[in-house]
């Protein structure tokens, strides 16, 4: 059996709102999907921290979920950067590390 290849989605969110969030979610999974990739979730909530580091209480959220990301990313085949990306420093750094390592970039529209 061969095994799908996987894919994360690098998604700005500041300033948006959930609805926004998952609605531009969406469509990059619709479209990833119908290319033949399996998505990894990283849509973090504050659930997922939870036993995630031995740190009770990161001191800066977003730079916990910024290396939660970046886990993700090493178990990932390609990096879809959606748009708007260039404008978030947490996609920027994304996009540096998917370019430093070889991963395949792909974005959206």
């Amino acid at each position: 059996m061969k095994t799908k290849k996987k894919a994360m989605i690098s998604q700005p969110m500041a300033g948006k709102t959930h609805e926004e969030i998952v609605e531009t979610r969406d469509k990059a999974v619709a479209v990833l999907e119908s290319m033949g990739y399996e998505v990894v979730n990283t849509l973090f909530t504050d659930e997922d921290m939870k036993g995630h580091s031995n740190m009770k209480i990161p001191l800066y959220i977003p730079l916990h979920y910024l290396a939660m990301s970046l886990e993700s990313m090493s178990s990932c085949n390609v990096i879809y950067f959606c748009p708007g990306w260039e404008n978030a420093r947490g996609c920027r750094i994304e996009h540096d590390a998917a370019a430093e390592y070889g991963l395949e970039v792909l974005y959206g529209e």
